[in-house]
């Protein structure tokens, strides 16, 4: 009979998130413009995020606050896509009519046809320059005056007498000026502009008083005075300017430019671009809408209107939020209710060719704007217009995403009005209650502590800041500051970034040279695993890094502090290298190198394609460089090859002393390598570690010592210079013999009339014997000079050294 099975003991599995010593993974928490803190971020759907980015307005060239808005962001959407995960999409737009790009297009348009049509210098091509700085004068400058003290600008005289009292003021009435600056940010702009075309004005009319007419003449004029004349000359055929095209070609120029500045800062391009050109019927279609809901209304002139009044606070959800008890109000300035009535902001948002008087309530903003002569105009249900600027992000993000979306950013100065209106005109469409969850909004940048101006000269466009300094470098910069907090964009701050570059560099140089290493010269097996201690704490830390650097990013991407966390890893394992590379375990360095590697390129600071597992930011592939020219590649390395080798050669049957191949040595680790981007770090074995490095690093480095030592040497020829001279000026007042001193032509003719057997004078001109003081002051003075004479004649028998 067989025996009853025994029931299997099964052993007991311990949940390791419960255990004591369990540390959970930390929660991504963003900071939120909508709440003013921190909050835990959930995308509506899983991992899918949708992103709306409120793309350039493109009239001009995109400047240093333009790079650090969309770095910033482009450094957040790497974290969210390579680092926690998510599947993003960007959709970003690009406002392409606007009252900005037409009042621009029209300007450049009116000059560059003056320019066409003016062949010759002509008093009435100085009458309409003058006539436009008047106008400029009075409209931007005058205005500053309180009403019952502004100048006269009636007649020639007049404004002479005006533009002077206003330069007056520069001078004498510091209280006057400041508070024209405050209340206009660009008025010494405005004053430099007045100035550069009064200057051109006084210019051309003494040519034109000289009988220079030329085209170069009249071509020169009209350059010092567009910045005037442009307004004048649109105030007066603006109107006229009916073809689209004058827009359309100006924003396309500088769409084309923001783009290229864009891929050279690295910048991932939008999985979506968005044009509001494009948008124009669905704009139309999205008003109508609005209208039809009760929260926009038509003006007599074509233009619509949002109506904020009937908006706020009115019951949203309609029938079936009341059946299921899920009442709610909508919410106007939501971003930053405390700014509803600001009449400046809401003007600005408006933009300089609306003026809004037929609005109901002043906060009310455009929906679709009634065209003017001289604007671009569409076909609407209430006349030819064109969108407002708010209404376009509202209309292609819910073409794209529908009624919600997970991410919506800009810069912080589009938080008031545009940001908000964006949202009141979307949640007024789709009647719900919120149509962004997470607003992101970056920081606004400095420079030097100013506000980046062209009045204060401290303009720096995209293309200016990559002639000082590499993407990277301004990536590294950014990466730096806290993404939502106002950055000042100093030079001191560069100079922290380059040291942090340098040090990041030297890192990757040696952790490649040694991993190289060790592939190419098998260590010889010693029956030890070098995982000791000391790889222990080493490996501990970088563990313990890695959650830290988690933690920073999951702190709405806090991105100093995950920086300061691998350049203290890095500092750590420099540290454990310069225990000299008998004693370090490769692998372990190796494995820290590559995953600070991985970490910076998902910031994006890397260059080109690389391999899985490879260090070191990588290399931009060229045009040109995908096939591999294997001469071209050593032969400039066997060059130096076969000069060093020839060179030990001459010294050796030379029999040449050490000194001289030691110095042959230095040569070729100091300028014949450096070009290549070879570095040889002498070792405390004996045996040089191999290194290689940017070329162009190495040449400057290198070039930098060479100046150094040239400094110092011409420094110290100058020394001794100087040194020659001061004893040449000293040698020379003993050239005098101490017997003629006083004597003619050493003293005037009459001063003395008799002298002892040194040339020392006994008598005055006159006869008379010297008294006793002025004896023994001659006396003393001859005792002196034939001391300086004996050192003279010296120094003169020695060759004047």
């Amino acid at each position: 009979m067989a025996e009853p099975s025994k029931k299997v003991a099964k052993a007991i599995w311990y949940d390791p998130a419960v255990a004591s010593s369990a540390v959970g993974e930390p929660v991504l928490k963003v900071l939120n413009s909508l709440t003013k803190e921190k909050v835990e971020f959930r995308p509506m759907h899983g991992r899918n995020v949708k992103w709306y980015n409120c793309g350039p307005t493109v009239y001009d060239a995109s400047h240093l606050g333009h790079a650090r808005n969309y770095v910033s962001q482009d450094i957040i959407r790497r974290i969210l896509v390579d680092y926690f995960g998510y599947d993003v999409h960007l959709v970003m737009n690009v406002t392409d009519i606007d009252d900005k790009i037409i009042i621009r297009a029209r300007h450049n348009y009116l000059i560059d046809q003056l320019n066409a049509e003016s062949s010759s210098l002509s008093e009435a091509l100085i009458t309409q320059s003058s006539e436009g700085w008047t106008a400029y004068l009075k409209s931007k400058v005058l205005g500053r005056f309180p009403p019952n003290d502004q100048p006269k600008a009636e007649s020639a005289v007049d404004v002479d007498a005006a533009w002077n009292l206003v330069l007056d003021k520069e001078k004498s009435d510091e209280k006057w000026w400041a508070e024209a600056k405050a209340a206009d940010e660009k008025f010494t702009m405005h004053i430099a502009s007045l100035r550069k075309a009064k200057d051109g004005i006084d210019v051309a009319q003494k040519a034109l008083y000289g009988k220079d007419t030329s085209q170069a003449q009249a071509t020169q004029l009209i350059e010092s005075v567009k910045d005037v004349l442009a307004p004048y000359l649109d105030s007066k055929f603006g109107s006229t300017l009916t073809d689209p095209s004058i827009s359309r070609t100006l924003a396309a120029y500088w769409e084309d430019a923001f783009f290229a500045d864009m891929a050279r800062l690295r910048v991932l391009s939008a999985d979506t671009i968005t044009r509001v050109t494009e948008y124009v019927p669905e704009i139309v279609t999205f008003v109508e809408r609005i209208v039809k809901n009760g929260y926009a209304y038509a003006t007599d002139d074509g233009s619509v209107y949002f109506d904020t009044r009937k908006f706020d606070g009115d019951k949203g959800g309609g029938v079936e939020a009341s059946k299921t008890e899920d009442e709610w109000n909508h919410f106007y300035a939501k971003l930053a209710p405390g700014k509803k009535g600001n009449k400046e902001a809401l003007e600005e948002g408006e933009g300089a060719l609306t003026s809004g008087a037929e609005k109901r309530f002043p906060s009310d903003f455009a929906l679709w704007k009634a065209s003017k002569p001289g604007e671009p105009a569409w076909p609407s249900p209430w006349g030819p217009g064109r969108p407002g600027w708010h209404i376009e992000c509202s209309v292609m993000a819910s073409e794209i995403f529908g009624d919600a979306m997970d991410i919506h950013s800009g810069g912080i100065d589009l938080t008031f009005p545009h940001h908000d209106n964006e949202m009141a005109q979307a949640e007024a469409y789709h009647d719900c209650k919120q149509w962004v969850n997470y607003f992101l909004h970056t920081g606004h940048l400095h420079i030097e502590g100013l506000k980046m101006s062209k009045s204060l000269k401290n303009f720096i466009t995209i293309d200016d800041a990559l002639v000082m300094y590499s993407a990277r470098q301004l990536r590294l910069a950014f990466l730096g500051q806290l993404w939502n907090s106002p950055m000042d964009f100093k030079e001191s701050t560069m100079q922290e970034v380059k040291a942090r570059e340098t040090a990041i560099d030297n890192f990757f140089n040696v952790a490649k040279a040694l991993i190289a290493e060790s592939r190419t010269k098998k260590a010889a097996f010693d029956g030890r695993h070098h995982y000791d201690q000391t790889e222990k704490e080493l490996v501990a830390f970088y563990t313990q890094t890695q959650h830290d650097f988690r933690l920073a990013l999951c702190d709405s991407f806090n991105t100093p502090l995950a920086l300061d966390r691998l350049l203290e890893l890095i500092s750590r394992t420099n540290i454990y290298v310069q225990r000299g590379r008998a004693a370090v375990n490769v692998s372990v360095v190796e494995l820290i190198a590559k995953w600070v590697t991985k970490m910076l390129r998902m910031f994006g600071l890397g260059e080109g394609v690389v391999a899985p597992g490879s260090i070191g930011w990588g290399d931009a592939v060229r045009e040109g460089e995908s096939t591999v020219d294997r001469d071209a590649i050593l032969l400039p390395y066997l060059q130096v090859l076969s000069t060093f080798r020839d060179d030990v050669r001459k010294l050796a049957i030379a029999q040449a002393p050490p000194k001289d191949i030691l110095a042959l040595c230095d040569r070729l680790r100091d300028i014949d390598l450096a070009p290549l981007g070879v570095a040889l770090d002498d070792q405390e074995d004996g045996k040089a570690l191999v290194k290689l490095v940017n070329p162009d690093v190495l040449v400057r480095a290198r070039d930098e010592k060479a100046a150094a030592l040239a400094a110092k040497a011409a420094n110290k020829i100058a020394s001794a210079e100087a040194e020659k001279a001061k004893k040449r000026a000293k040698m020379e007042k003993g050239k005098v013999a101490p017997a003629e001193m006083y004597k003619v032509p050493n003293v005037p003719d009459g001063m003395y009339s008799e002298w002892n057997g040194d040339g020392v004078p006994t008598k005055d001109g006159e006869g008379k014997e010297l008294s006793g003081a002025k004896a023994k002051k001659v006396a003393k003075e001859w005792e002196i000079q034939r001391k300086l004479h004996a050192d003279y004649t010296e120094w003169v028998g020695a060759g004047c050294p």
